[in-house]
């Protein structure tokens, strides 16, 4: 009972599947921690070796061609992000069976109350010379202290009597190792048994997946489901699933919290779910992007170009944090400049085959026209708009590939800082993930200034000089939504997963690189061989060896 197509399950087809899963849940009660690390050692073994398939089945589905550079995207996003996630995890459970806790990469600091926890660059997979000097570090809830950092899974992991459950996770139709790595978070870090429901959108993946997975499938730990929305409700509906995970649309999340229509309005007016379960999300964003006036050299506005432009290029912008605002200062000497570099970096990208539902008709509603192609639509950047003309611009995730540019009437950098903190959190939907291109004088003249406005914005993530979705395929970084949603008012969703340092309460994570990073990332999409040097970084992941890190860097260097 792998997988299933039809529209509708019969009760007793659940039922086997959800006893099964039960197993399940009693086995990883009872594993000890080095028979979980042969489990994740032999998912990322069966990850490698339907690699080049999985990616082969998902660049023919959003019609990718052979020589595309954005064949790197599927492997980076697919395979890489969730053996990189499996090899982390397993190294966090070796350091607690050795010496009661995961191995930090470097000290934990106090700032203002709050610990700040180093999470990039890792001691393992070379980090640091691979991705030298971007860094992250997650910032904890105020309440947490140095000595419980860590979340009470890593003691219970350590003792050998952690509770499991049962758990729905429904599936992201976009990015391969969304769906992936949910359900291995909830497998791994939460101690659930997992039925995995596949998004319509990529359902093609289940086969791999049911492959690469095959060591949780034979244990009962997970089972693998194709279907659409009727599927999808009776498995959160079903009395055995103890909680869901929900990846999408704030809308999704909502009909299926509190249903459709009226009765929704009114269940929610009395805060009475429709469903009565345990819920997480991750929802998406308005993922906005502000660039702080100040001198920057042509080689680094250029090469922020570069990063700005691949954040909306990336996947064909079907992401939850491609970036869908720009804000700039009026009074910016170099603002046409930029504009100007960012559209000839579009302007020479092929437009992407638009393989996500309803891609046309969102593209129309947020740029105002109708597009030429409706199957390949062109990157837009729409600038110095009028939120109040087009509040959709600003309060509605768009998941197409347009992008608006709000102007600020700012009388100087800090003043810009401040009015954007402001319209961050307060003007524009969502709590994800957001970004600052910050000057390098800025940053030595007024750092503490940046760390008071880092403090008070309200995002998962925030990216200084760099693209937040990296943050989230590092998978040491916890990634979600900033603590305070509710149910009512979900924002970007409730919970983090990744977090393969087990860290308890996270709250946000700041990930910052340098104004240009060089070698050439492999993600900017004018990478000129992304798919060699990505392959490479997986053989290295898999099979690590010096040899095998030589070819990677000689690759890199020449991209």
């Amino acid at each position: 009972m792998q997988s299933h197509t039809s529209v509708y399950l019969p009760d007793a087809t659940l039922d086997v599947l959800f006893k099964e899963l039960q197993l399940g849940s009693e086995l990883l009660r009872t594993l000890s921690l080095q028979e979980r690390i042969h489990l994740i050692d032999r998912c990322a073994a069966g990850v490698s070796d339907v690699a080049r398939p999985w990616v082969k089945a998902a660049c023919t589905a959003k019609q990718i061609p052979n020589d595309s550079p954005a064949r790197a995207e599927e492997i980076t996003g697919g395979p890489i992000a969730t053996v990189r996630f499996l090899r982390l995890l397993a190294q966090s459970l070796r350091e607690i069976a050795e010496s009661g806790a995961p191995r930090l990469p470097g000290p934990v600091t106090q700032h203002h109350g709050q610990c700040r926890v180093p999470v990039f660059p890792t001691r393992q997979l070379h980090d640091s010379l691979l991705f030298w000097p971007m860094k992250a570090e997650t910032w904890l809830d105020p309440s947490i202290t140095e000595q419980n950092i860590f979340s009470d899974t890593t003691e219970l992991f350590r003792t050998g009597t952690p509770e499991s459950s049962i758990a729905v996770v429904l599936g992201a139709g976009n990015v391969s190792s969304i769906a992936a790595t949910d359900m291995l978070s909830k497998v791994f870090t939460e101690n659930c048994a997992v039925v995995l429901k596949m998004n319509p959108v990529n359902e093609y993946l289940a086969a791999y997946f049911e492959l690469a997975f095959k060591p949780l499938i034979d244990s009962n730990v997970l089972r693998i489901i194709r279907g659409g929305r009727e599927t999808g409700q009776q498995l959160v509906n079903h009395p055995i699933a103890q909680s869901v995970h929900i990846t999408g649309s704030d809308h999704t999340h909502d009909c299926i919290v509190w249903g459709q229509g009226d009765e929704a309005e009114k269940r929610k007016e009395i805060s009475s779910p429709l469903l009565q379960k345990n819920i997480t999300s991750e929802l998406g964003n308005v993922s906005p992007w502000a660039i702080i006036p100040g001198h920057y050299s042509n080689s680094e506005l250029h090469a922020q170009a570069e990063t700005i432009a691949s954040s909306i290029i990336n996947n064909a912008s079907f992401n939850c944090v491609a970036t869908k605002l720009i804000v700039t200062c009026r009074h910016w000497s170099q603002r046409e400049q930029f504009l100007d570099l960012l559209d000839s970096i579009l302007a020479a990208t092929p437009p992407r085959h638009a393989y996500y539902p309803g891609a046309a008709d969102r593209f129309e509603y947020f740029n105002g026209a109708p597009p030429a192609n409706r199957d390949f639509l062109p990157w837009t950047i729409k600038r110095d708009i009028d939120a109040k003309a087009t509040p959709h611009l600003v309060h509605e995730e768009s998941f197409t590939c347009v992008c608006g540019e709000l102007v600020l009437d700012s009388d100087n950098e800090a003043d810009f800082l401040a009015q954007v903190q402001d319209i961050f959190n307060e003007g524009i939907w969502g709590t994800l993930a957001a970004s600052l291109t910050v000057p390098n004088t800025f940053r030595r003249k007024h750092a503490m200034l940046l760390d008071e406005t880092l403090r008070k914005l309200e995002y998962g993530t925030i990216g200084i000089n760099q693209w937040t979705a990296i943050s989230f395929a590092l998978m040491s970084p916890p990634w979600g939504g900033f603590p305070g949603a509710n149910l009512r008012n979900i924002q970007s969703g409730i919970g983090f997963v990744h977090n393969t340092f087990l860290l308890n309460r996270p709250e946000k994570t700041v990930l910052t690189a340098p104004l240009r990073m060089h070698p050439k990332p492999i993600w900017y999409s004018t990478h000129r061989q992304p798919e060699k040097v990505s392959w490479d970084l997986l053989d290295l992941y898999v099979h690590a060896s010096p040899l095998r890190l030589a070819k990677l860097l000689w690759h890199a260097t020449t991209g």
